[in-house]
């Protein structure tokens, strides 16, 4: 039933791409291809063709990065594993579709997930084919606004992570500019406004049926609780085309901030601007609202601050000064105990899953975790971390073996000493308290 279910929602998809999705939204479109049109005519934009965009070696690539980047189905249940068969059979009527700009998105699968400091996150799932279809327009449009953006923007660029942007905010501190503007912008990806949005891309972009199927991709439905929801603001993150969308909106602050002269690096929609007093800061974050506001964004007062630099967190990372004035990084407090939690649900002991289940489980996150917070300059804590991580584990370990007659068996046949065997049996049920013996035998072995 349910594989009946996904051809029939694939065959819709198919119908709406050829047919263009209703009388409605072709009046529309057709009135984005006139301004777009006129546009093109007052500022020379780009002339990349969608028959660019859809060129055999644009979608070999854009398919090559769908499977590679994997991800869930979305409202038909199609696969990535899917994908490549259902293109050998429809793409030609797509392409079609495509080039006469009548292809329609389908709507997008809602998926909520919880935010560290409270609240949720919503994302919005494409269909794989979707997917497919905005990594096409990606691979077109992003060499023709990359090399436009500021240099201080690293989020989602090529050639670009999160690294550069936490270096290059070290470096300004080091500089002697101790004072943060930390700008945060209130449910950014939810309030991105359509007709702003557009206005910036009929300036860049030359061909209307590519402003229409952004559009589009813009006002395409969240499908909740069995409902499809149309949505007339915001870009859902999950699509590979919203990151490169809101660089495109974004990018006015920058300029205005480079015009302006101040030191500044931007992720995404975590912006920092780095200054050398508070009254300085003040009057930098009063120009930063009147400037999201021209964007009919609204800046977070609750989360927004001018603060000196080492109070305020950015990408997971703080900063402190060590002796000889050096400034150095340091994984955030907030970061930090954000690991532990997910270390404490994944090694729980009311899990009922076995050891080499949990790690894993484990395993690859704390892999992840190491591999971002590498620049960290702080072994200790690691150390720490990784002491703390290892007894989580032998807890675990010990409920497992729950009485103490097999504690000691198990500990004798991994050739422990007697005196640690007797107390780690004797222990019986208080698992926290017997998984710090070994830790205490090898911190005493280690300093004969």
């Amino acid at each position: 039933m349910r594989r009946g279910k996904a051809r029939h929602q694939k065959s819709r998809q198919l119908e709406l791409a050829l047919t263009g999705g209703g009388e409605a939204r072709k009046g529309r479109g057709s009135g984005e291809a006139g301004r777009a049109a006129q546009g093109k005519e007052r500022s020379g934009g780009h002339g990349l063709p969608m028959e660019q965009v859809v060129a055999r070696e644009n979608a070999r690539k854009a398919l090559q990065r769908v499977r590679r980047n994997k991800g869930s189905p979305g409202i038909d249940g199609m696969t990535v594993g899917e994908l490549a068969p259902f293109l050998r059979e429809h793409w030609p009527a797509i392409r079609e579709a495509l080039l006469a700009g009548t292809y329609q998105p389908s709507a997008v699968k809602g998926h909520q997930i919880p935010k560290s400091g409270g609240g949720v996150r919503q994302l919005g799932i494409p269909t794989v084919l979707d997917r497919f279809i905005q990594q096409l327009l990606l691979q077109g449009l992003q060499p023709i606004f990359d090399p436009s953006f500021s240099e201080h923007s690293h989020g989602f660029r090529p050639g670009r992570r999160a690294h550069d942007a936490v270096r290059e905010a070290q470096r300004y501190i080091q500089a002697g500019r101790r004072w943060v503007v930390d700008i945060d912008l209130e449910q950014f990806f939810d309030r991105v406004n359509h007709e702003v949005l557009m206005g910036k891309l009929h300036n860049r972009i030359g061909d209307p049926r590519m402003l229409r199927i952004i559009r589009r991709y813009l006002e395409a439905g969240v499908l909740a609780h069995g409902v499809v929801v149309e949505r007339h603001e915001g870009t859902p993150q999950g699509g590979p085309l919203s990151p490169l969308l809101a660089n495109v909106l974004l990018d006015d602050g920058d300029q205005e901030l480079e015009r302006r002269g101040h030191c500044f690096v931007r992720y995404a929609d975590d912006c920092n601007v780095y200054v050398r007093s508070q009254r300085a800061g003040e009057r930098v974050l009063a120009a930063l609202r009147q400037q999201y506001a021209k964007l009919r964004l609204r800046v977070n007062e609750a989360k927004s601050a001018v603060a000196r630099a080492g109070a305020r967190k950015f990408l997971g990372y703080s900063f402190w000064v060590a002796p000889g004035g050096v400034v150095r990084r340091r994984v955030a407090p907030k970061a930090l105990e954000e690991l532990k939690q997910r270390v404490r649900q994944i090694t729980r002991r009311s899990g009922g899953r076995s050891l080499p289940q949990v790690t894993s489980e484990l395993g690859p996150y704390l892999a992840g975790w190491k591999e971002y917070f590498k620049l960290a300059e702080t072994p200790g804590i690691f150390a720490d971390l990784d002491g703390w991580t290892h007894r989580r584990l032998r807890a675990l370990q010990l409920k497992h073996w729950k009485r103490g007659r097999t504690t000691f068996r198990e500990l004798h046949a991994r050739g422990l000493p007697a005196w640690l065997i007797v107390k780690g049996a004797a222990h019986g049920r208080r698992w926290w308290r017997a998984s710090a013996l070994s830790a205490r035998l090898a911190a005493a072995t280690s300093t004969r």
